[in-house]
């Protein structure tokens, strides 16, 4: 998942292809919501180019209109964007992915109730890019989960901490810090990989 100051590196591309080559099992997430439409436009545009290859998927924050028109595979929303069920309304012919970002129990139902198709969990762990707020804790994880819909764990989420994580019924994790500001960003993906597959 990316923020403003991913996307201010240097060096995104070759980071982004390096996360994407870790394959189908990896999305990169375009976010930033102080750009404009034509900036999240391109942004997602250079990063479907860049995770087309390796088959890695591409998802758009906030805005299913850009998309669908950039062929993205999902979208993410917030409780304040438009509800899942309009996503589909008004785009009827997309088969794209519809996610909704929660933070407890109540809003995992909301979400659910609304047609979402999976949902984004955090902060499960305290973390910098929300200082303050307080985290979800594995508990609360669970409570989500039991909604019955694919979560995806966010929130000072590291390799170390899939196990418990996957264990707690997460479908998945993102990160922000852990991937992009790596010193490897291809050996960081391939750990996550290997944390969340490994047995133990």
């Amino acid at each position: 998942m990316t923020d403003a100051t991913v996307l201010a590196l240097e060096d995104l591309p070759a980071r982004a292809a390096a996360i994407a080559a870790a394959g189908p099992a990896v999305a990169l997430h375009a976010r930033n919501r102080s750009a404009s439409g034509a900036e999240l436009t391109a942004i997602a545009q250079r990063l479907i180019a860049l995770a087309r290859p390796p088959e890695a998927a591409v998802f758009v924050n906030a805005r299913p209109d850009i998309a669908v028109a950039t062929g993205a595979q999902g979208t993410q929303l917030s409780r304040d964007d438009l509800a899942p069920r309009d996503v589909r309304r008004a785009f009827p012919g997309w088969k794209g992915w519809i996610g909704v970002s929660v933070h407890s129990a109540a809003e995992a139902g909301a979400a659910r109730t609304e047609g979402a198709d999976f949902l984004v969990a955090g902060p499960v762990y305290p973390t910098a890019s929300h200082p303050g707020q307080p985290a979800l804790g594995l508990e609360l994880l669970r409570e989500v989960v039991r909604e019955g819909l694919p979560v995806v764990a966010i929130g000072g989420v590291t390799p170390e901490r899939c196990p418990e994580v996957r264990e707690a019924g997460a479908w998945g994790v993102a990160a922000i810090s852990a991937l992009w500001h790596a010193r490897d960003p291809a050996s960081a993906a391939m750990d996550f990989l290997l944390a969340w597959s490994d047995p133990a």
